[in-house]
């Protein structure tokens, strides 16, 4: 008999709209003058090519994690991915997107806006440990917590 696979999105959809309306704040209030103080334009330039080489880096984790590893057609056939970008990290979807969301704040320079980013972290490690994280121990057991030994949950690290 075939068991139930996981959802393909999981929080996913929660995760990323968390980030996002997070960002889309900051970048009001900054876009309106509120956020002037943390304006760093002596460093404006350094932290737009370091928020470029986020964006592009972040671009291809996702590629990897989505197009590459093919990971729906992975959750439908209830295959745990652990290698490709998945031996570098266990959630690379989201990090991805908290990488992108940092590098959109780096490229405006502004100090409250990069302060974001530990935010975007804490949304993860939150949202994965309460979800996702119970819901493929019960469905891989030791396979998922070797797993989880070996690779970080969203901070991408060369492979133990």
């Amino acid at each position: 008999m075939k068991r139930a696979h996981l959802p393909i999105y999981g929080v996913g959809p929660f995760c990323g709209a968390s980030m996002l309306l997070f960002f889309i704040v900051g970048v009001l209030l900054h876009y309106f003058g509120y956020l002037e103080s943390g304006r760093i334009k002596a460093l404006s330039i350094p932290m737009f090519i370091l928020g470029v080489i986020l964006i592009i880096l972040a671009a291809w984790i996702w590629i990897q994690a989505v197009v590459v590893t093919k990971i729906e057609r992975a959750i439908l056939d209830n295959h745990l991915v652990t290698t490709g970008i998945y031996a570098w990290v266990r959630n690379p979807i989201y990090t991805a997107i908290a990488m992108e969301l940092t590098g959109m704040a780096l490229l405006l320079a502004n100090l409250w806006l990069v302060l974001l980013a530990p935010l975007f972290w804490i949304d993860i490690t939150v949202l994965m440990k309460n979800t996702e994280e119970k819901w493929l121990v019960k469905h891989y057991g030791e396979a998922y917590l070797d797993y989880c030994k070996r690779v970080n949950r969203c901070i991408p690290w060369i492979p133990r």
